[in-house]
């Protein structure tokens, strides 16, 4: 087949979006559970009496839980796809998000992270093949409304930390265990169609290889395939470090250096989540368009420019500067995952976990680096030191072209 035809046929495949829009709104509850986390960072100093480091540790935790396994369940699941480990997974989280409203001490709340950690690293790569199957010819888009629900999920923090934990404290933290319950309540929806999908066209490799969708079209050795993807990796690895830095840490800078109130200083983490969704969403379509390489080197390397600028800007300008950092920085995120994928179509669930999974886990490693340094410089140095971040997306300019670059 031919790749014009191979395109063709793909686009003639329907989008099914009931069944991306239900899965999104899982993510969307997941990650949502995964934010109660960093929501309950301000409460959790005041009732625990917590550190900066301590802090980082459970940041480090929940991330690395969540995804260091990524992979791994990928892998198997490739193997022998788990459609019942969807629902599974989300039982998990509903234990940790109870054990996080009750832990007395700082290490009854990293045992409850690890439980929520857990049920999102079931739940990642399986999902992300039901989006692979529900995709149709438009796989860019897809990803984008599958990864906009998480970041949807994850841009709550600051509103639950304004308007359910500091009013509630601690104990607030029991309402995330009805975020669990609709997830299962919805995945048990879902299942019996990713069943089908399954046992009509076996695992999605075949129906990849069918449609053409081989993305780099020089990666056709593995050293070119494990070069793309250790640059992919470096990348999620430099953007999920810096995001950390900024959901864990950059309320507590503005606190410091701009006298804001706990809540006041939600706004700004806010507004570059709430951008970050949007840029997640707006990315995928016009990589569709444009080409995944291009996006992913204007989505991290575009942003440079503002995170450098962020630490040390006046008041009024830290919101639209957070606004515009938020959306560039989050509109390559899910092409990378697309990327990702069509550089490795036989192993869909394995591509998925290394960059929404192991590569996040190792950003994770920055909550930790960061709360130290916090604690021994300042967040100031820190908040400054960790701009330059950013600059490693020019790396991306060494990824090989995708097929419509390369067209």
């Amino acid at each position: 087949m031919t790749t014009a035809s191979a395109r063709t046929a793909a686009l003639r495949t329907g989008t099914v979006y009931a069944v991306l829009f239900a899965i999104s709104a899982v993510h969307l509850l997941n990650d949502t559970m995964q934010a109660v986390v960093s929501a309950l960072f301000p409460v959790f100093q005041d009732s625990l009496r917590l550190t900066y480091g301590q802090m980082g540790w459970i940041a480090f935790t929940l991330n690395m839980t969540s995804s260091v396994m990524q992979p791994v369940v990928g892998y198997f699941s490739d193997k022998r796809p788990m459609p019942w480990m969807l629902p599974v997974g989300m039982g998990l989280s509903l234990a940790g998000m109870a054990g996080l409203a009750f832990a007395p001490g700082f290490f009854y709340v990293l045992l409850a992270v690890v439980f929520i950690g857990l049920g999102s690293a079931v739940f990642h790569p399986e999902g992300s093949r039901v989006v692979y199957f529900a995709a149709g010819g438009r796989r860019g888009l897809a990803q984008s409304i599958y990864q906009v629900g998480g970041n949807a999920g994850s841009s709550l923090a600051p509103l639950m930390t304004i308007f359910i934990f500091l009013p509630l404290g601690q104990p607030g933290a029991i309402w995330g265990t009805l975020l669990a319950a609709a997830a299962i309540a919805i995945l048990l929806r879902v299942v019996p169609w990713y069943k089908t999908q399954l046992e009509r066209h076996g695992k999605p490799v075949k129906k990849a290889k069918a449609a053409g969708t081989a993305v780099a079209a020089p990666a056709k050795g593995r050293s070119v395939i494990a070069f793309a993807m250790t640059i992919l990796v470096l990348l999620v690895f430099a953007r999920s470090w810096y995001v950390s830095g900024i959901s864990s840490f950059y309320n507590f800078f503005a606190e410091e250096t701009y006298g804001l109130s706990v809540r006041a200083a939600q706004v700004p983490i806010f507004l570059f989540m709430a951008a970050g969704v949007l840029g997640t969403f707006f990315g995928g379509v016009l990589a569709d368009r444009f080409g995944r390489k291009r996006m992913i080197v204007f989505s991290i390397g575009g942003a440079a420019p503002f995170a450098l600028l962020l630490p040390h800007v006046a008041l009024g300008w830290v919101y639209p500067i957070s606004l515009a950092l938020g959306f560039i920085l989050m509109s390559g995120f899910s092409v990378s995952v697309v990327y990702a994928q069509e550089l490795i179509p036989n192993n869909v669930g394995m591509a998925s976990g290394l960059i929404t999974g192991l590569a996040f886990g190792m950003g994770a490693l920055g909550a930790i680096v960061l709360g130290n340094l916090a604690e021994a410089w300042g967040l100031p140095k820190v908040m400054t030191y960790s701009s330059v971040l950013p600059l490693i997306g020019l790396l991306a300019m060494l990824l090989p072209p995708d097929r419509r670059e390369a067209a």
